[in-house]
């Protein structure tokens, strides 16, 4: 035997006894532009969603990736094509199950330094002798590349839904955002297809209306949709008859007087004058174009987080007979009352399910998210706000707060404190759902303490949300990367919108965050009034000045703003900026230690001249008979923990700090706290306000290590998962009584009350208490984070009329 018939002896024998042996022949190709059409993906199972079985999209296929030779650098690589940082570690032997169609790469072999897969060095695309027994898996580190933007999209087989859309019947319904009715499509390579309705059920219906992020489906008008339906065909059917009529009269027109044609085009059948179309925005859809079916036979239980996840069939490729007896699958959704009034219709019929649905978010929330629909879960539960522990989370549970809060199905159901940690109460643990609960109570769950489950455990969400387009009317110019830059907004009357600056004059945190939001771009890391150096466009117009947002407003135009451009610089140097960040720190004041070491102190004038100098004592000390007699301090400590994702430095820089001789320290913050004694009604008696003395990392959580130290001119700051400690017998920790009358009281703590460094959460940054003085001793009680209690409990608090003795219950 020769040895090429020897070589294909072996091939052959390989190819019947080893089941899933192929040896792909396709020849070695140059490696393809890494922006022209690679795409990539995390599958198998179990998992988390930031590991999985590698797969990648080349040539219109999906495939996976040979573990041969493969190394961390590889992983590094792969992690950054799928928006993550960097990988932690890479598996091998198809840990996440054996993928199936092609294996794309083997042998691949990366230096670290590549920008995308393909410029390393491989066998080529195609050519391996791997099985699927051998399919690769990255685990990646979980942060978020910044400006990385998350389809909307799940990891599954081959034979998946990659993405699916709501066309509107009327085409003009299109620019009306959300679109939350119209003929179900599916994209299959490139291209949109749509679904046959024979056997579609609601069950279907909200599964898809999850995925585009709404609450529920609801009915719609079957008859309008059957109407078009016929009209549609009659108008096909009519085309198709006088195309025909006109290519037997042009033929026998040939026949008879051939030469007429040539020398008399007028005469010609195929010139005579059409009748004028009416406009594209006027016509219907199905009348522009007839149906393409792809998929049939979809029985989803109702639960499912995606289309995917459910039984289905897909037509062959250009089948003839598809959905003989259906029409497209067509599905109307329910708004969230969040984006109710953005296009989407306000029902009367509506406002019951409104109501409904607004009681039940009243029970739920989610706190320190980046973009509408994610956040940590927290619970109402006997008047007081707290957090879910992530025991046996999943993505059913996670569904279930999503629609309860008005949102899709859940996109991801993230454990260990992925969104920072609560303070508090943890409420629940062991949550198991069905999916088809209306209520995360409605769910199995067990009560817990803290000692069973400690915050860094608490769960966390990520629901789809319906498109909204706000990305478009916003954009950032200049910066150094995509996540920094000038501000500059589509603003004007419909139909003459135009691009234009916005003015820096009273620019904060909490607009540039909102900016930061609607770009997908995480929190605000800077705000600045200023981008002189950001100054390269032609861009010099301000449209918008007067801009204040609370901070709950989806896009910058939603926040209040002057009705015509007021602003003292006009310049482009002058105009908003942002530098946005994907993680952001939250202080949180530790309300019970406040109420544990408050006390009263008659402190000696001649022992305050360094607070005197810092403003820390009442206007009258001014008049006092210094340095005789005394100030009367309210004291407290206070204890301020960082439980956000980043750490909260100062907003000046070292070189800016300001060295204070009397107390031989930098001060690196005007105001870092406000401190207040205020009546029921909110009028203020007497204030205090602590400059950021230093800011340092007094004590951390287990594992944390601390960063930060005043000590030397050391870095201030607080580190994630640390506390700041100030003593009670710190100067200007305290409130200045002397002029107070005996009384009931509001005792309130403000940290960066002036919103000067940002944080993911202001809501959380002041405290209160119940205060009773009778001009020699004073209570302090039911002290609490300003929104860790109900409405209700809210009211009785600010309600509350003083206790009638020193018994406090």
């Amino acid at each position: 035997m020769s040895d090429l018939s020897a070589s294909l002896w072996v091939l052959c024998t390989l190819s019947a006894i080893v089941p899933g042996w192929t040896q792909q022949t396709t020849p070695p190709t140059s490696h393809p532009n890494p922006n022209s059409g690679l795409k990539f993906r995390l599958a198998g199972f179990p998992r988390k969603h930031n590991e999985g079985r590698i797969e990648v999209f080349y040539n219109q296929e999906w495939g996976t990736i040979c573990d041969d030779d493969f190394t961390m650098e590889n992983a590094h690589i792969l992690c950054r094509h799928l928006g993550f940082t960097e990988a932690t570690g890479w598996t091998h032997s198809a840990k996440y199950g054996k993928g199936i169609g092609r294996i794309w790469l083997d042998n691949v072999i990366c230096s670290g330094s590549e920008k995308s897969i393909a410029d390393c060095s491989s066998r080529g695309w195609g050519s391996t002798d791997c099985t699927h027994e051998e399919d690769a898996g990255v685990i990646c580190k979980d942060e978020r590349i910044p400006g990385y933007v998350e389809p909307n999209t799940i990891e599954t087989e081959q034979r998946q839904v990659e993405e699916v859309r709501l066309r509107p019947v009327i085409s003009s319904a299109k620019n009306r955002l959300p679109i939350h009715e119209g003929i179900l499509e599916i994209k299959y390579r490139d291209t949109w297809e749509q679904v046959c309705d024979v056997g579609w059920t609601p069950a279907n219906s909200l599964v898809v209306c999850g995925m585009l992020g709404f609450p529920s489906e609801k009915k719609f008008n079957k008859n309008f949709y059957k109407e078009v339906k016929t009209s549609a065909n009659k108008k096909r059917s009519t085309k198709v008859t006088s195309a025909a009529r006109r290519r037997v009269k042009k033929q026998t027109a040939s026949k008879r007087v051939p030469k007429m044609v040539a020398s008399n085009p007028r005469s010609s059948p195929s010139q005579e004058p059409k009748k004028k179309e009416p406009k594209n925005g006027d016509r219907l859809y199905l009348e522009r174009q007839k149906p393409s079916f792809r998929m049939h036979s979809v029985k989803c239980g109702g639960t499912e987080v995606h289309l995917s996840l459910c039984p289905l069939e897909f037509y062959k490729v250009n089948s003839t007979d598809s959905c003989q007896d259906g029409s497209p699958v067509v599905i109307s959704c329910t708004v969230g009352p969040a984006f109710v009034g953005h296009g989407a219709p306000a029902q009367a019929a509506m406002k019951k399910k409104k109501v409904s649905q607004q009681r039940r978010e009243e029970l739920i929330r989610l706190k320190g998210g980046a973009r509408p629909g994610e956040g940590r879960v927290e619970i109402l539960k006997k008047g007081e706000w707290g957090t879910v522990c992530d025991d046996r989370w999943d993505v059913q549970a996670a569904s279930v707060v999503c629609r309860q809060l008005g949102f899709g199905s859940a996109k991801e159901a993230l454990t260990g404190a992925r969104m920072g940690q609560g303070m508090g109460q943890i409420h629940m643990s062991e949550v198991r759902c069905t999916g088809k609960e209306d209520s995360l109570f409605d769910c199995q769950y067990k009560n817990i303490t803290q000692e069973d489950c400690k915050h860094s455990e608490d769960a966390s969400v990520k629901c789809n949300i319906p498109y909204m387009g706000y990305e478009n009317t916003i954009r950032l110019h200049g910066g150094r990367s995509q996540h920094e830059g000038r501000v500059e907004v589509l603003w004007g009357p419909r139909g003459q919108e135009r691009w234009g600056l916005v003015c820096g004059e009273g620019w904060g945190s909490r607009e540039a965050n909102v900016v930061c939001q609607q770009l997908g771009l995480g929190f605000v890391s800077s705000a600045l009034q200023e981008t002189w150096y950001w100054d390269s466009s032609n861009m010099t117009d301000m449209i918008m000045s007067g801009v204040r947002c609370s901070g709950t407003e989806m896009s910058l135009q939603q926040c209040t703003h002057h009705r015509a451009v007021s602003c003292k610089n006009t310049g482009s140097r002058h105009a908003a900026g942002v530098i946005c960040s994907e993680t952001a720190s939250d202080l949180i004041l530790h309300a019970p230690l406040v109420q544990e070491t408050a006390y009263i102190e008659d402190r000696p004038l001649h022992m305050l001249y360094c607070a005197a100098e810092e403003n820390c004592l009442s206007s009258s000390a001014r008049n006092a008979n210094w340095p005789y007699g005394h100030r009367r301090l309210l004291r407290f400590s206070s204890q301020i923990h960082n439980i956000g994702r980043a750490d909260f430095r100062p907003k000046a820089g070292r070189h800016s700090w300001v060295w204070h001789e009397c107390h031989g320290h930098y001060h690196s913050m005007d105001i870092f706290t406000h401190y207040d004694l205020l009546t029921s009604n909110g009028t203020k008696v007497a204030e205090g306000h602590k400059a950021s003395f230093c800011l340092e990392d007094t004590e951390c959580q287990e594992l944390v290590s601390k960063r930060y130290e005043c000590a030397n001119f050391g870095e201030q700051g607080i580190t994630v998962g640390c506390w700041d400690l100030y003593r009670h017998d710190i100067d200007c920790q305290w409130i200045d009584i002397t002029d107070v009358k005996p009384g009931n009281y509001i005792l309130q703590v403000v940290i960066n009350p002036n919103f000067e460094v940002a944080e993911s959460d202001f809501t959380n940054n002041a405290m209160k208490c119940n205060c009773k003085y009778d001009g020699h001793r004073i209570w302090i009680h039911n002290c609490h984070i300003g929104d860790a209690l109900s409405e209700e409990e809210n009211k009785k608090f600010e309600q509350y009329r003083g206790q009638l003795n020193n018994q406090i219950l």
